[in-house]
């Protein structure tokens, strides 16, 4: 009798595909993953200087702009805490910067100053306590005595008025051209600007703008001269620049 053979099996053909794809995975994630720039930047900085300033997009309107910045400024959490838990360590923080700017004859004792943007007015407090006696604050919400209310695109004074204007809310600015436009018209022939903006890093939801370099600020202060910039740890803000107004020029008659 034969013996009857037994008949092998042939494996499906989809196994050796599903073997093949398995074993390759690895090396396509490999090869993916190599061709992949590590830490690409998001939005890359600008080189130019009028590319160095960005405006945010979407805002409808001044209203609307507006609107939002009162969100900031008129939450009841954060007002607290500027009155309370912030008060003391941005006196003290700010007292600081100030007093380094005496050393440095940007700053006196008999300055007119102003804070633009001055929330419940600790810089106003700080230029107080370091001999600056004659000094105020201007903010959408106005917070007696320290801080009257004002629009930083529409200051409410009279031209030259000031020896030294401060802020730390140039990202703020819509309008950035108009923002420092006031400072220019507001302050005295001779006078000192001195502004704290992030470059390093992106400021916060509120802002309008976002600043990659000092050079846009060269180009707005067109009435200025840029006399100090230093690097400083001012409460997410990494850079301090001054500008000094420009004399005016006295033509004589022949």
């Amino acid at each position: 009798m034969k013996t009857p053979q037994s008949k092998t099996q042939p494996i499906p053909i989809f196994k050796y595909l599903f073997l093949s794809l398995f074993f390759s995975l690895p090396l396509f994630l490999l090869l993916y993953s190599l061709q992949r720039p590590n830490n690409q930047p998001t939005h890359p900085p600008p080189q130019d200087s009028v590319s160095d300033l960005r405006i945010r997009p979407g805002y409808t309107s001044y209203d609307a702009y507006i609107q939002r910045q009162l969100n900031k400024t008129l939450n009841p959490k954060l007002r607290q805490i500027w009155k309370t838990r912030d008060w003391d360590r941005k006196v003290r923080v700010f007292s600081s910067f100030f007093d380094d700017l005496k050393q440095k004859k940007l700053l006196s004792n008999q300055s007119k100053a102003l804070c633009i943007g001055a929330r419940v007015g600790q810089e106003v407090e700080a230029l107080r306590r370091v001999g600056v006696s004659n000094s105020v604050g201007i903010d959408l919400v106005p917070y007696p005595p320290l801080v009257v209310e004002g629009d930083f695109h529409h200051q409410p004074f009279e031209d030259e008025s000031f020896d030294f204007e401060f802020s730390n809310v140039f990202d703020h600015a819509l309008f950035p051209d108009k923002f420092v436009g006031e400072i220019e018209r507001t302050l005295k022939p001779g006078g000192v600007c001195v502004l704290h903006v992030a470059v390093s890093r992106r400021s916060d939801k509120y802002s309008a703008n976002d600043l990659y370099s000092v050079k846009p600020l060269v180009r707005l202060f067109r009435r200025s001269e840029m006399v100090h910039v230093r690097k400083v740890d001012g409460f997410g803000l990494d850079t301090e620049v001054a500008f000094r107004k420009n004399k005016k020029t006295v033509i004589q008659r022949s």
